[in-house]
């Protein structure tokens, strides 16, 4: 695959999606950008939230899993869908009642100013963060497929991607990304089933011995029940499923933003309850794809690259493929890692001018739409800037680098929503951030203890633990305080 088919691939991706981003923007305010107006239909935002949870990441390191997890991966998807239960039973009418642009409002509301700006630099910490991890990925992958072979620096790389993401997400906002999602998650999922099919193909499989090989395959075991003291035990997985999807999605400004643009609550649960359940199938396929790109590499005799996440690059780069393998892959890539920069730009955007800077207070509307566009281009620039410090220091694999991050950053965000729902009492505001800071902290020597005295390994339950100890703190706070 040379890079001029790669570059042309890009390039008629971008011209599809800039059309859709001007019939969507158009007559697009403030209230377009924060909200798309609360006018979008479900049915087209659960379409577009299957393209929003899969990012790059997903794309690139899910595949490549299989080689050291199998498909244990499964058991913390079973646990999105309940957590996606909640979400919509729980968050979603809250949210709605109150009428919020910001769902962090929620917590200016019910603790104070200092509680409110902490779950809002929390989530902008935890969102420029993963964002850029995840665009990380398709970043290294083009430098390695286009940049490199021209002499282009990898900076330059990071730079021109991101101003093509400013440029289609500046004006429309939520309105436009649930469109451009929409187009995201359909060149997604066709992407995922040709490539199965031609690399099935290419190993001479019909449909039902595929199905045959690949449940046959020790990649494709699902369930984990026979230690717990490892990452991939089923309670670990699924418990952690629960609570992660609570956290990134129902407590994310960035795919709440997308949720709350239905009309009202009802048609918002329908979507969440829908697309929780497609985006587990279409997992399931990434998953297969990673078994069948194994089984290639062992036919062919290639070796297994020690980082995973090179395999599905490296099956679809190789000359003995039919090149619609790699262009349905940097399609899939473009799509799912573009279309998840964009809208985390556009939250990062939303919670900074509405939590942070109090935008909607401080200013009028004219005032505002300068504030929100000049935040958007600060946003831009600082996660260029982010991207290349992690492609110079990261050395783990894409899908755990951002669970870990996850696991850290939102278990604060996630304490603090749940002693509020749950518990009546008020709390000494200010000193909210003291614990929100200490719990992720604390949570890090639970962790390093744990293996070191007792060779207990945590996965993704680190953000349960860090949650509890931030519930805890403020637990402590409300002693003598009225309720």
């Amino acid at each position: 695959m040379t890079p001029s088919v790669v570059i042309f691939t890009i390039i008629g991706y971008f011209c599809l999606l800039f059309v859709i981003s001007y019939f969507a923007s158009r007559k697009s305010d403030n209230s377009t950008f924060f909200t798309g107006n609360r006018k979008t239909p479900w049915a087209l935002v659960s379409i577009a939230m299957i393209g929003a949870a899969i990012s790059g990441v997903t794309f690139i390191s899910v595949p490549g899993m299989v080689v050291n997890s199998g498909y244990s991966y499964l058991q913390m998807c079973l646990g999105f869908i309940v957590g996606y239960f909640l979400i919509a039973f729980v968050l979603v009418p809250m949210f709605y009642k109150r009428n919020l642009v910001s769902i962090y409002g929620y917590l200016g509301e019910r603790f104070g100013v200092s509680t409110y700006k902490s779950g809002a630099w929390f989530f902008f910490i935890s969102k420029m963060l993963g964002a850029s991890v995840r665009f990380l990925v398709v970043c290294v992958v083009l430098q390695k497929l286009v940049c490199d072979p021209w002499g282009i620096p990898f900076y330059v790389n990071v730079v021109a991607t991101i101003a093509l993401i400013w440029l289609y997400t500046m004006q429309g906002g939520v309105k436009t990304l649930i469109w451009t999602d929409t187009l995201k998650s359909c060149c997604l999922i066709l992407s995922v089933i040709l490539c199965i099919y031609f690399i099935a193909k290419n190993l001479g499989f019909s449909f039902s011995e595929m199905v045959g090989a690949v449940a046959a395959d020790d990649s494709s075991r699902i369930f984990f029940f026979d230690n717990p003291k490892e990452g991939t035990y089923f309670w670990k997985q699924f418990l952690a499923g629960v609570f992660m999807v609570i956290a990134t999605t129902g407590l994310d400004q960035d795919m709440m933003q997308r949720n709350l643009a239905c009309k009202d609550s009802k048609e918002s649960q329908k979507n969440m309850i829908v697309s929780s359940i497609m985006q587990f199938f279409v997992i399931a396929m990434f998953l297969i794809l990673g078994t069948l790109l194994v089984m290639y590499l062992n036919q062919t005799g290639t070796e297994i690259p020690s980082k995973t996440d090179e395999i599905f690059g490296l099956v679809a780069s190789n000359p003995a493929m039919p090149i619609i393998v790699g262009i349905l892959f940097i399609l899939g890539l473009i799509a799912a890692a573009y279309s998840a920069a964009g809208s985390a730009l556009t939250s990062l955007t939303t919670s900074f001018t509405v939590d942070i800077l109090d935008g909607q207070k401080r200013y009028d509307d004219n005032r505002l739409t300068v504030v929100r566009k000049l935040v958007h281009v600060g946003m831009s620039v600082l996660m260029g800037i982010v991207i290349i410090v992690f492609y110079y220091v990261s050395n783990q694999d894409a899908i755990s680098a951002v669970y870990t991050l996850a696991s850290y950053t939102y278990g604060p965000i996630l304490g603090l929503f749940v002693f509020g729902m749950f518990c009546s009492k008020a709390v000494r505001d200010k000193i909210v951030p003291v614990v929100c800071i200490s719990a992720p902290i604390l949570s890090w020597v639970i962790q390093y203890a744990l293996e070191q005295m007792w060779g207990y390994k945590t996965s993704f339950e680190l953000l349960i633990i860090n949650a509890l100890i931030t519930a805890f703190g403020m637990w402590v706070l409300s002693f003598g305080n009225k309720k």
